[in-house]
Order: structure tokens, then sequence, then C-alpha cells
């Protein structure tokens, strides 16, 4: 059963443009449930650039460990992403599915086997029965087409209750290109690539080490800067997709090459939505929470401390008790191991301080703060007074759903 779409969720869903040289299409195989949509093709035009990150767990899933080797041929004309089962801690039998997928995927598109990408999502330790895909994904290349972005997001769903989408427009020379992107995750989300499975397409043309570049740089204040639970999944997968077909558009060998300004920023701007869009959707979410830390000794040490407030169980509780419980905030700075002094520390909740240097404000009025908790979004900062450093995470708050949508899971 499926759970109600989360009360954070956008308020609508993009027009999401085609993209010369992609095509996607979805199908049912019957992966995990039947007559449930669960599976995407998309077909890339020959000569598209690819580039990944992915998660840096040490026991990362088949499809991971496959597209990880793949990336040295640094083209890609396929991308197969199935949900309701990870292929994750399956051993042989794992790598022996993605073989078989990515034959039957280079069959019915007329590529390489080198040339197809692979992502899963959903149960660990279970064998994936690729055989399930014989038949549908050769249906698939013959359906594709170049406005299924919708669906395709909506079939690589597990507990999102939403599909994740977002789309820019960017200048390359004098040309117009075009980025779309999806994202699917909901639980099992820290950092550590990217922490869910996300991928983008641009028709810019883009050689791949340069396109390496800037998803590398890109996720580092977008995806990464994202925690749901603090787990961090066997799965995360974030691929991008450069067909180069763009009019006009010059070619760019150099990720740092002045004509690309724009478009990084389109492309950080699309790495962002998305990454906010999964913080929105966090299993049982009510509280949608950004935490910003400055005057750290340094933004590595910024990002620690915020992240230990971030993926604190009682910080989180007390959000969605809509407790504006400073203690709390105190202790997760406290335990984070970095440098913090009691007595320069100020806490504040959606703009109202709390605490200051080391004590209760002596303007805290529980009644004004009482009711700005109640509001769906909370901005949460601290500020250390000891440097210059400063960073930004997203996360939600820990409600008795995601308690429920956890324990009966797998089964």
């Amino acid at each position: 059963m499926s759970s109600p779409i989360s009360p954070l969720a956008p308020k609508s869903i993009p027009d999401m443009p085609a993209i010369a040289g992609v095509r996607l299409a979805t199908a049912a195989a019957g992966i995990r449930y039947p007559d449930r949509t669960d599976v995407m093709l998309a077909v890339f035009d020959d000569g598209t650039s690819v580039a990944g990150v992915f998660t840096r767990s040490k026991c990362p899933s088949a499809p991971v460990e496959w597209c990880r080797a793949r990336l040295k041929s640094a083209r890609a004309r396929a991308l197969v992403v199935n949900s309701g089962n990870a292929n994750a801690f399956t051993g042989k039998s794992g790598r022996e599915a993605c073989a078989f997928t990515a034959k039957l995927a280079a069959a019915a598109v007329g590529c390489k086997t080198t040339e197809v990408f692979l992502a899963s999502t959903g149960v660990i330790g279970e064998p994936l029965p690729a055989q399930a895909f014989d038949g549908v994904l050769s249906k698939l290349a013959i359906e594709a087409t170049a406005n299924g972005y919708t669906d395709a997001a909506g079939a690589i769903m597990t507990t999102d209750t939403f599909p994740k989408l977002a789309t820019a427009q960017a200048r390359l020379g004098g040309a117009s290109v075009t980025i779309n992107g999806f994202a699917k995750g909901a639980g099992m989300i820290a950092p550590d690539m990217g922490t869910m499975l996300a991928f983008i397409f641009t028709d810019a043309p883009i050689a791949a080490p340069a396109l390496q570049t800037l998803l590398r740089e890109g996720v580092v204040d977008t995806f990464n800067a994202v925690t749901i639970d603090g787990d961090t999944s066997t799965s995360d997968t974030l691929l991008a997709f450069a067909t180069g077909a763009a009019r006009g558009a010059p070619r760019i060998a150099r990720a740092h090459d002045p004509r690309l300004l724009p478009f990084r920023k389109a492309f950080n701007a699309v790495l962002a939505n998305l990454a906010e869009q999964v913080a929105r959707d966090g299993e049982g979410a009510r509280k949608l929470v950004e935490i910003t830390v400055d005057g750290a000794v340094s933004k590595p040490s910024a990002r620690r401390i915020a992240l230990s407030i971030a993926n604190s169980p009682l910080v989180k509780t007390a959000i969605a008790g809509e407790d504006a419980n400073w203690g709390r905030v105190v202790m997760a700075v406290g335990k984070a191991g970095e440098p913090a002094d009691r007595d320069r520390l100020s806490i504040w909740f959606n703009g109202i301080r709390v605490a200051h240097k080391g004590a209760r404000d002596p303007a805290y009025d529980e009644a004004v703060v009482s009711t700005a908790m109640k509001k769906p979004e909370i901005a949460l900062k601290v500020a250390l007074g000891l440097g210059k450093g400063r960073d930004r995470v997203l996360t939600c708050d820990l409600t008795k759903e995601y308690v429920a949508i956890n324990g009966d899971y797998r089964s």
C-alpha cells in the first residue's frame, strides 16, 4: 500500500522538455509486485558521454560495481533502472544478473554491453530475477520517446511518495542547452556520494572528463549535503549523460572552460533542486529542516557539526514534536568531535535566537518560539564564534511514520 504524498512535496511537477538524443520508456516487469511499473530504459544516441559518482559503502551493490567499471569507456547508449530489488548483497548471482540485463539492453538498443549502465533500488539481499527483463527491454527500446521523464521518475520509486524531477536551461557559447534530471530517495539517505539514485541528461557537448569533474564538484553542496537517517545505501548512484546534440554549442573538453560557467550554474541548480526534493520526501517527514553552522574553524568542520545535528534522533524527534529543544542541539554540537566552545555558542530556530553565549537567551519567549516551530520548514542555525567556516545541510524530522515504514519494509 502506497503512503500518502508528503505534505512537503512540491505543488506541481515541472514540464520536462525533450532533449535531443535521449528517449525513455517504462514497463511493469514484475520484479517484486505484479502490475507495478518497475523498470525504465533510457536510450541515447551514439556519442553520448557519461559520468558518475557512487556510494562509498564498502558493501556496494552489483550495479554500482558494474557502472564503475564501465565509466572507463566514457560512452553510453543505454541506462536500465529497476525498482523493487536492489541487487545488493547477492554475490555471484547479482553479477550474473547485471551481465544478463546488459546483454538484453545491448541487443535491444544495438550497442556494446560496455555502453549499458545499470541501477537497482529496493530490497537488499534478494536475488534479482533479471529474466523478467527478457522481451521487456526490446519492447521498451521500440516504445521509447523523448517525453518519458515523468513516467521514468515514477518507475524507480520505492518508498518515495512523489516523483522527483527538475529542469533548467543554460547558454553555452551562442546556443541554448537543456538539463533534465530525476531522482528517487526517501530513506537510507546519508552523504557519501550521492545518497540515492539520480540521473541527469543534457544535450550539451561536454567530454566525459569535464562532465565527471562537474558532477564530482556539484554533489558536494547538493546531494552530499542531505541526510534523512544517517544510513548510507549500498546502491547510491548518480549518473550524468551528455548527448552533444545541441545545435551550435561548442564542444567543451575542460570543466573549467569559462564558457561553461552558465551551464555549471544551471547544472548545480538541477542537482540542488533534486536533493531538496529527496529531503522533502524523507520517510514519514512532516518538516523540512535546514541546518546552518557558521563561525566554525573551517567549512569541513562546519559540515561535520551540521551533520551531527542533522543525524541526531533526539534533535529530529524534538522538531517532529515542534519543540525548540536547544539542549539537544548543544549535545549534537558537543559530540561532533570538532572544535567548539560552549560559552560562545548561539542557536536560532526560524530566526529566533533561543540560546546565546552558553545559556538560554534572556529574551526567550516560549509562546513565540512554539508558534514558529509549527511551520513546515524549520531553519536551525548554530553560531560557534571560532572562525569563518560555514556550511549547510538539509534533513527532515523523525516521526512515528518512519518507524512504521521501515518496520515492515521487507515484509
